[in-house]
Order: structure tokens, then sequence, then C-alpha cells
């Protein structure tokens, strides 16, 4: 009805580490590039969901993307894997260890990573002119993963002139999801169909 397809991508998590997550994204994203044509798909309108620490799954493919290697034998190797928009919900951002979710850092990066890695994976330092742009949503209680993450990201994204969309709600916790009942944060789908 909407013209969306949507796919839910059955990545590697713990126990492995990064950069292995990473690479199931960008791979299910370069299928999708590669078989655009065939499947009736808009390239430029290719895009990725996640919620939590799939959240941070799909902020990292979207700041950290390559346009394929043509020389690649593997026809959907040769295929971008960019995400020309991403869509954010109550999403773990930062390995920052001041708002990161404890449980993502250690299972993404291990016990005690050094600085360089958290820097790497706190996508908030990772987002250029070039980022797709973003819808997030977040609750303010949310007391899993703090909304100091969507707050970063969208700073991030707004000081790189990358367009962004931001819904804060007062109540909803962690993992309100989709259409649950009747409070404003169920409305979220909503606000992204406009």
């Amino acid at each position: 009805e909407q013209g969306v397809v949507a796919r839910v991508l059955k990545y590697r998590h713990a126990p492995f580490k990064q950069p292995i997550p990473l690479l199931d994204a960008q791979r299910a994203m370069r299928i999708f590039h590669s078989h655009a044509e065939q499947w009736n798909l808009n390239p430029q309108q290719i895009g990725i969901v996640g919620f939590s620490a799939g959240g941070h799954l799909a902020s990292t493919a979207g700041t950290q993307y390559d346009e394929g290697n043509p020389e690649a034998e593997d026809p959907v190797s040769q295929a971008s894997c960019r995400a020309h928009f991403m869509v954010l919900v109550y999403p773990v951002i930062s390995m920052d260890q001041s708002i990161t979710h404890s449980g993502s850092r250690k299972n993404l990066l291990g016990k005690d990573p050094s600085p360089e890695l958290v820097q790497k994976h706190s996508n908030e330092n990772r987002v250029t002119h070039q980022t797709g742009p973003a819808f997030l949503v977040h609750a303010s209680n949310d007391l899993g993963v703090p909304v100091a993450n969507s707050l970063r990201f969208y700073e991030a994204l707004i000081k790189q002139g990358v367009e962004a969309e931001l819904h804060i709600y007062d109540r909803g916790g962690h993992g309100f999801g989709f259409f649950r009942g009747d409070r404003p944060v169920d409305n979220w789908p909503l606000q992204l169909k406009e």
C-alpha cells in the first residue's frame, strides 16, 4: 500500500564481535542494490531500519559504507552497500561509556576495548555530509538506552547538513515497538509515513 518492501536481517551478533555484524548488514545492502532492477526497487531509496542494538548496526551501516568493488568476481560484491536513509528507534549509537548500553558495548567490542575501538564504533563520530537522512525515535524515560544516543546522532547529522528528524517522547521506556496502544509514542510509524 505504501510502496515499501521490507526484509528482516538475521545477522551474526554475540558471541561474534565487530566487524562481523557490519559485514552481514553490508552484504544485505549489496544484495538489495545488486537486485534492484530485478526486484523493481529504486536503488536511491534503499534504506535500513534498526531498533536498540539493531539501531547501532543500522547507524553503523549508514555511516560506514562503500560503493562496491567493480573488480570483484561476485556480482553482489560489485554493488554499493550504501543506506540511502536510516530509521533508528531507541538506538544504541555511541560506545561512550557515559551514554552507551553497556551490554551492547561489551557484546560488540569486548570487555576492555581500546579508546580507538570505542571512537570507531561511536557512530556520532562517523557522520559526514554524505550520510543518508535519518528519522530517529526515542523516549526520554528509556532506562535501557539513554536518549542521549539519539540526541548526539541528531546533532552530528545537523552539523554535517544531513536531513534528520528526531521525535522524543516523554514516556515509552525501551522496546515500545510498533502500534502497541494509544500512547503518543505508539504513533511514531504514522509520523514516519508523513
